[in-house]
């Protein structure tokens, strides 16, 4: 590894362990913290999208669903975790024995259901894929959504119990319904999920992957995956696997975005539990906004694209606080009709994201950046 290489990296380790510090102390509004950690978030979903929609050149609009399975299972696997730990206040010591192994069970289970979506990826192009998509994720919202129990009964009860597939299926069963659907799973206790991701792990992570994003694009694999999507019989006939590049592509994207989810479920200053409905299908919408904003197959745009959303959904929430945003807000007169309207800037912004997206089809379809990058290195010049 290069010195300057070397350099970078101590150089990055030492701002997150400070940011990690001192972070409270600079920024004091945690409402404000809280919105540059759903950035970070926001721009690692993108990154993984990106794979899918940008590089591969399908179409996936339900990712939400990816994000939503890393988010549950870190969750689970964070709140027993942190009861064998002793429970109390998380501490950045712990973190490094509870972080990991939830980011890895995350992107791990998150990876195995994108294998299952990806497979159909084979035989299914453009709308047809994106319903399949779509239908994997709103099975997933909906599925711990409408769960419920008649008689509380534990997991390790139910495991007692297993001797065949019903009784197996019954544990499946039990399991989803100890997520609380509809109310949100806030871990074992009274106090919330233990929230581990702190700007270490959160700012880390998502450097680490922006970088193993970058990697790939400019790799042997990258190529391929932008061949496939040019032109999927001429990039088989020069050696380009269809079917294993493809799947690849969707596992890779999917491990991308449960590692993003469980960043989303144990950030510090947030919640403290996981709701489906933040898993629905705006929040797909909003990826692929980030992506086709920045500019599709640019690992830079995805990344400006995230940011854009995220301040963008931050701004119009303050906007509707302000004198100018109650005056729009209303309620407003209609003239002649003797009817009182409000407008719902919250709404509006799905309408200004839509109109935004048609134009940017009009008038610019390759987005922002289009495949290009803001550090893309320029070609030598010809001697």
């Amino acid at each position: 590894m290069r010195p300057r290489t070397l350099l970078a990296l101590a150089v990055t380790l030492v701002v997150i362990l400070a940011l990690d510090f001192g972070l409270e102390r600079v920024v004091s509004d945690s409402s404000l913290r809280n919105l540059v950690f759903i950035a970070s978030c926001n721009v690692l979903v993108a990154l993984s999208l990106n794979i899918i929609n940008g590089l591969a050149g399908q179409f996936s609009i339900g990712h939400a669903g990816f994000v939503g399975l890393g988010a549950y299972t870190a969750a689970v696997l964070a709140a027993h975790l942190h009861e064998s730990l002793g429970g109390g206040d998380p501490t950045f010591a712990h973190s490094f024995l509870v972080m990991p192994l939830c980011l890895l069970a995350a992107g791990g289970v998150a990876g195995l259901f994108g294998l299952i979506v990806g497979l159909p990826s084979l035989r299914l192009k453009g709308d047809y894929l994106a319903i399949v998509t779509l239908g994997f994720a709103e099975i997933f919202r909906l599925t711990i959504s409408t769960a419920s129990l008649g008689e509380p009964e534990t997991v390790g009860h139910a495991w007692h119990k297993v001797r065949g597939v019903g009784s197996f299926f019954h544990l499946v069963s039990v399991m989803i319904t100890n997520l609380e659907g509809q109310n949100g799973y806030a871990g074992l206790g009274t106090n919330g999920l233990p929230l581990y991701a702190g700007p270490f792990w959160i700012f880390g992570v998502t450097i680490l992957l922006g970088v193993f994003a970058w990697r790939l694009k400019f790799s042997g694999w990258g190529r391929a995956l932008r061949a496939l999507r040019e032109d999927e019989i001429a990039a088989g006939a020069v050696g380009v696997d269809p079917t294993r590049y493809k799947v690849t592509s969707f596992v890779i994207a999917a491990v991308g975005a449960g590692i993003a989810g469980c960043l989303m479920a144990l950030m510090r200053d947030g919640t403290g539990s996981v709701n489906p409905d933040n898993f629905g299908f705006d929040k797909s919408f909003e990826a692929i906004t980030m992506v086709i904003l920045g500019g599709s197959g640019s690992v830079t745009g995805a990344v400006l694209g995230g940011l854009f959303v995220t301040f963008t959904v931050k701004f119009i929430e303050f906007f509707q606080s302000t004198d100018a945003g109650l005056a729009i807000r209303g309620p407003h007169t209609i003239p002649f009709l003797d009817a009182h309207v409000t407008v719902d800037l919250n709404a509006l912004r799905m309408i200004i994201y839509a109109a935004l997206l048609i134009a940017i089809m009009i008038w610019r379809p390759e987005g922002l950046l289009g495949e290009r990058e803001l550090f893309a290195k320029k070609k030598a010049a010809k001697a």
